[in-house]
C-alpha cells in the first residue's frame, strides 16, 4: 500500500538563502520560494531535502516549483528516509489523538481524523462522517506528493469504513470515489449527540463546518427561552444546537437556498417543531437592513460569514465588511443580550478581528463585555510556531 507518490520519491537537494534553521526546529512547515538559494524546475510534489544557509541538513519535505510557497517541511529527522512507514507512523499518531478525543461519551461520530500540517501531514486532510471519509488535497503540490487511493485504502482497511471520497480543491473540479461505493446524500452523523447531514459532494469543505463544534456547544448553552438569530447560518448548525438548548424561536439567514433547505431538514431530523424555526433565503446585508427598519431584535445573535479575507490584498475591504456586518448585528441585539461574531479568515489575526469588534459595536452606539474568545477545536491542532494555521476566531459578547 503505496502513501507517497513513486516518481516523488526521487530526492532533490534545496538550499535556504538566510538563517531559518531555528524557526523550521520549532516546528514552522513552510518555507517560500524567495527563502531559497535556487527553485529548480521540477514536477508538483517531489521529495526534497533541505539544507540551512550553510549547507547543514535540515529537514525532508516536498517542493513545488511554481508556488511562492515552495517546500513544505514533513519531518526534521533527516536520519531517517521519507518514505510510506513515515507516512503510516503520522496517520496513527493522528488516529490515536482522535480515538482520545472522540470515546463513546461524546456521542460524536463526524470529525477532523487528518488536519495537515497540524499533524505533521502536510496539505492533506481528512473529515470522517460516520463510516465515510472524504480527503482533500492542498494545491498541485500535496496532489504530486500524497497517494490518495493508497491513503483511501489504508483508512478503509483501518476504521473499517464503507466509502472514502475524494474532494477537488477548486469548485467546478470532479471529485473521486476512492474506496466503495458513495452513498446517498447527505451522510448523516452525530455531533455531541445533535444529528446532522453532510453532503460530500456539492457541501462546501468537505461537507460540513466541522471547526465550530465548540462553538456551537457553548452557543446551545446560552439559548435557553431566547430569540436567536443565526446569519450566514449555512446548514443551520448554530440553530439546531440553539434549538436544543431551549430557545423560544429560531432564524437562520442565508443567501443559498440549498443551504436552507439543509438547515430545514437538520431541523426536523432533530425532531424540533417547525413553527419555531424561521427559514429564511436572503443576502444578510439586506436582512439586517430590513430588520432594523422593522426595528427588530434578538436575545442572542451569531454572525459567522464566509472568509472575507481569501488573500492579504484583502484584508482593508475585509475588515470594513466585517464591521458593517457585526455593527448592523448589535444594533439587533436586545439590551443585555449576546452576540458571538466569527471569522474564518487566516488573514485576519485574533488582535485584529477584537478590534474590528470593538470598532464595529462603537459603530452601533452600544457596549459590550467580552465573555469568551475561542477557535478551532483540539480535532483541528495547529503547530505552536505557526499562527498562520489558527484560523479561526470566535467572540462572544453580551451587549448592553
Amino acid at each position: 500500500m503505496s502513501f507517497i507518490k513513486s516518481h516523488a520519491k526521487k530526492l532533490l537537494t534545496l538550499q535556504l538563502s538566510r538563517d531559518l534553521r531555528r524557526d523550521i526546529k520549532r516546528g514552522h512547515p513552510w518555507v517560500f520560494a524567495n527563502n531559497l538559494r535556487h527553485c529548480p524546475p521540477s514536477v508538483p510534489g517531489r521529495v526534497a531535502m533541505l539544507l540551512d544557509n550553510r549547507k547543514r541538513e535540515l529537514a525532508h519535505g516536498f517542493y513545488s516549483s511554481d508556488s511562492p510557497l515552495a517546500f513544505r517541511v514533513c519531518s526534521v529527522e533527516t536520519s531517517k528516509p521519507l518514505n510510506d512507514t513515515w507516512a503510516e507512523t503520522q496517520f496513527e499518531r493522528a488516529y490515536q489523538l482522535r480515538q482520545m478525543l472522540f470515546d463513546s461519551q461524546t456521542k460524536t461520530t463526524g470529525f477532523r481524523l487528518f488536519n495537515g500540517e497540524g499533524d505533521g501531514l502536510p496539505g492533506l486532510v481528512v473529515d470522517l462522517y460516520d463510516d465515510t471519509a472524504v480527503l482533500k488535497l492542498d494545491g498541485p503540490a500535496a496532489v504530486g506528493f500524497w497517494d490518495s487511493r493508497g491513503i483511501g485504502r489504508w483508512l478503509a482497511e483501518r476504521l473499517s469504513l464503507r466509502c472514502v471520497y475524494e474532494r477537488p480543491r477548486e469548485r467546478g473540479q470532479a471529485g473521486q470515489l476512492l474506496v466503495g461505493k458513495l452513498p446517498p446524500q447527505p451522510i448523516q452523523f452525530l455531533e455531541n449527540g445533535v444529528r446532522f447531514g453532510a453532503d460530500i459532494v456539492n457541501g462546501q469543505k468537505t461537507g460540513f463546518f466541522l471547526d465550530q463544534r465548540d462553538n456551537r456547544q457553548m452557543i446551545r448553552r446560552l439559548a435557553g427561552q431566547k430569540r436567536v438569530l443565526n446569519l450566514f447560518g449555512y446548514t443551520g448548525g448554530f440553530s439546531i444546537y440553539s434549538a436544543l438548548g431551549g430557545a423560544s424561536h429560531v432564524t437562520t439567514v442565508d443567501i443559498a437556498a440549498p443551504a436552507i433547505k439543509s438547515a430545514t431538514e437538520n431541523w426536523r431530523l432533530n425532531k424540533l417543531p417547525d413553527g419555531s424555526h424561521e427559514p429564511v433565503v436572503r443576502d444578510v446585508p439586506r436582512f439586517v437592513e430590513q430588520a432594523l427598519k422593522q426595528k427588530r431584535l434578538w436575545d442572542l445573535i451569531v454572525v459567522d460569514p464566509p472568509s472575507y479575507a481569501p488573500s492579504k490584498g484583502a484584508v482593508k475591504k475585509a475588515i470594513n465588511a466585517y464591521q458593517n456586518v457585526i455593527a448592523g448585528a448589535a444594533q439587533l441585539t436586545t439590551a443585555d443580550g449576546f452576540l458571538a461574531a466569527s471569522s474564518c479568515s487566516s488573514h485576519i489575526s485574533m488582535e485584529m478581528f477584537l478590534s474590528i469588534c470593538q470598532e464595529a459595536i462603537s459603530k452601533a452606539k452600544r457596549r459590550a463585555t467580552v465573555l469568551s474568545i475561542s477557535g478551532q477545536p483540539a480535532d483541528h491542532p495547529t503547530p505552536l510556531i505557526f499562527s498562520e494555521f489558527r484560523y479561526l476566531k470566535f467572540v462572544l459578547m453580551r451587549v448592553e
